[in-house]
């Protein structure tokens, strides 16, 4: 077999469609959408009030309606199979070309994670972009300033982007969006290294308490928060443009512009606003898809028939 078969053998098998699948359904979880529009909601629209979570969906309800907190769940959920099949297939698809037989660890994981994660981006911006529209499709403003949008679906979003502000407008938010990806890349690369730190030390499978903890390490989210705030607001596409440079110096303005711009209307705190939604959000999230992740992993394995091997932990 030659090398390229070899390697295209090794991208392209049973274990590298395991990890993607599994990836992708457990992302799949609709239980805290409703946390997710809150932050949204809070993030974006810069005159309402911060409140606590349940204050914010009761205030959603009331206003517009009792399936307020789901809109747009179902082109997220679709987005979120996408996005997460192409990052977890990148990540695994990379360890097998770049280890060959070489032993994982943190450093080379955070770097696989980081190269999944910038094509994950690349990919999925558009999607994202229109998801963010679609999710504040039909809210109630407190800033006058924030128009309302119309669009019948994903498609027809897609379409009256790019005749109404071009086709570039479906990466809007791509600079934030990039500067994000050592977030999920360093929570991933953790859960990583500490499960084969726990398997080495127990020699036995983890048991579901034990990974569910491993996944809860959200940390990072705090750090980058102002970063998804400026994300959300870029996707939305109602802010200031900012012309005359190159896209990426355009985009390190718009940024700075957004940051500096909250700080000084409502303090750092205005940079934080929808963070214990998000937060609440990360944390179960994270914490049921890596339970779940392994548990689908393991059993789909079991039913191929197939020895999973040792270094794909």
């Amino acid at each position: 077999m030659s090398t390229r078969e070899f390697r295209f053998a090794e991208v392209f098998s049973y274990e590298r469609l395991v990890h993607a699948m599994a990836g992708a359904v457990v992302r799949s979880v609709t239980v805290f959408f409703p946390l997710d529009t809150a932050r949204l909601r809070l993030q974006v629209d810069e005159k309402r009030k911060a409140r606590s979570t349940p204050a914010i969906l009761s205030e959603i309800v009331k206003e517009e309606g009792l399936l307020a907190p789901y809109s747009g769940w179902l082109p997220v959920i679709c987005s979120l199979c996408c996005s997460n099949f192409i990052y977890f297939y990148c990540f695994h698809s990379l360890r097998a070309s770049w280890l060959r037989g070489h032993k994982s660890t943190p450093s080379r994981d955070l770097l696989m994670g980081t190269a999944a994660g910038v094509v994950n981006v690349l990919m999925t911006t558009p999607l994202w972009v229109v998801n963010t529209r679609l999710k504040l499709q039909g809210a109630k403003f407190r800033n006058a300033d924030l128009r309302p949008t119309n669009y019948s679906g994903v498609m027809d979003a897609l379409v009256q982007i790019i005749e109404e502000e071009g086709v570039g407008a479906l990466w809007n938010g791509t600079f934030p969006s990039l500067l994000l990806v050592l977030n999920p890349a360093v929570e991933f690369t953790i859960y990583e290294g500490l499960k084969r730190q726990m398997r080495s030390l127990v020699h036995r499978e983890l048991l579901s308490l034990e990974v569910f903890l491993i996944g809860a390490k959200a940390v990072a989210t705090t750090v980058t928060y102002p970063l998804q705030t400026v994300q959300s607001i870029l996707r939305f596409g109602q802010h200031t443009q900012h012309t005359g440079g190159s896209p990426l110096v355009n985009s390190l303005r718009s940024v700075m512009h957004l940051l500096i711009n909250r700080v000084r209307k409502y303090g750092m705190l205005g940079l934080f606003k929808g963070l214990e939604a998000k937060l609440l959000q990360t944390v179960l999230t994270a914490a049921l898809v890596f339970l779940l992740y392994e548990k689908i992993a393991s059993s789909t394995f079991r039913v191929m028939g197939v020895k999973r091997p040792a270094s794909s932990h």
